[in-house]
């Protein structure tokens, strides 16, 4: 059944009620329109092909957001990074639209805005990640008909590879810094990684179960990509753990009640500018221990084991062999041969 009426306000109020739908209502300007609306929606139930989209024109980007954040977010592994990337877009304006109203043009633009700012790829794509999939949950789970606009754009590439590594003095002067810190844990967590290739996340939420020190190992099994892996210590590694304090109140290895990651970063920013070193970054110490790994004469797949890189492309990035270790080698080839 099907009705228009005349609204005070001037407009036409079409009405289509059927069996095994829920009641559809639309306000138009014209009589016309409302009764050419009816005739479209009539034809889609008969035809079966009909879709309610009132869920996805009442619910915003922000609404779905914060289900996300609720829902799906406390799953994943990099929940603490994803929860900033989420408050960042309840701040946009396109948190306001209708997830049905929103196109690929409008995520197109706010990929030139970024760009236009110097955002990085890495991070651009990360933004437009949490979008895509939360359009596909919105879909495949909470029943709501949307298309996936993020799906229809080109995606920043990842052209900024990094190949930044300690030269000359810096390590000395970079560890000394780190000493030096008012934070007490940057100097055990700098060496860590340069002797582990842990990510900072991984070495903030290391515990001391997951240490055996008899062994000289370390065994992650709560890792971001789900792979769990075995990290060999060095003596220095040893060293460093064994001075390290056990917290009668938590089982992690580094104990603070501060913001642990940001403060971490912060902390190690102040010790690169005060090392006078420039263009370093915390990550940059996972890139110099994978390259020494490489230079120690370990192959693909060891070193993939312990980093936990899943593909020879991946390593790439992260791999970078001094020059002088390749000429010795070849200097060594070439005596052998002599």
């Amino acid at each position: 059944m099907a009705t228009v009426r005349k609204l005070s306000s001037g407009k036409w109020n079409a009405q289509v009620r059927r069996k095994g739908h829920s009641p559809i209502s639309k306000s138009f300007t014209y009589e016309k329109d409302a009764h050419v609306w009816i005739r479209s929606i009539e034809s889609d139930m008969d035809r079966g092909s009909y879709v309610n989209r009132s869920t996805a024109d009442s619910t915003t980007l922000g609404e779905a957001l914060e289900r996300y954040r609720d829902e799906i977010t406390p799953k994943k592994k990099g929940k603490d990074q994803e929860l900033r990337r989420i408050a960042v877009w309840l701040k946009h304006p396109l948190a306001r639209r209708s997830l049905s109203s929103l196109k690929g043009k409008d995520f197109a633009k706010h990929r030139d805005d970024r760009l236009l700012k110097r955002c990085s790829a890495g991070t651009l794509r990360l933004e437009l990640a949490l979008i895509s999939h939360l359009y596909t949950i919105a879909l495949k789970e909470w029943g709501i008909p949307v298309t996936n606009p993020v799906s229809l754009i080109r995606k920043p590439t990842a052209n900024n590879a990094r190949t930044r590594r300690l030269e000359d003095d810096e390590e000395d002067r970079l560890l000394n810094a780190c000493r030096l810190s008012k934070n007490i844990l940057l100097y055990p967590i700098a060496v860590l990684a340069i002797e582990t290739a842990m990510k900072l996340s991984e070495l903030l939420n290391m515990e001391w179960t997951d240490i055996d020190i008899k062994k000289r190992i370390i065994v992650l099994s709560d890792t971001k990509n789900g792979t769990a892996r075995t990290i060999p210590l060095s003596l220095r590694a040893i060293d460093i753990l064994s001075s390290i304090p056990k917290h009668i109140a938590c089982r992690r290895v580094f104990f603070t009640w501060l913001p642990r990651s940001d403060a971490m970063n912060g902390a190690f920013k102040t010790a690169v500018k005060k090392a006078g070193m420039d263009n370093f970054h915390f990550h940059d110490l996972r890139h110099e221990a994978t390259s020494r790994y490489f230079e120690l004469g370990m192959n693909v797949m060891e070193v993939s084991a312990i980093t936990g890189h899943k593909s020879l492309q991946m390593l790439r990035r992260y791999t970078h062999i001094s020059n002088n270790v390749l000429i010795n080698k070849l200097d060594g080839q070439i005596r052998a041969v002599s």
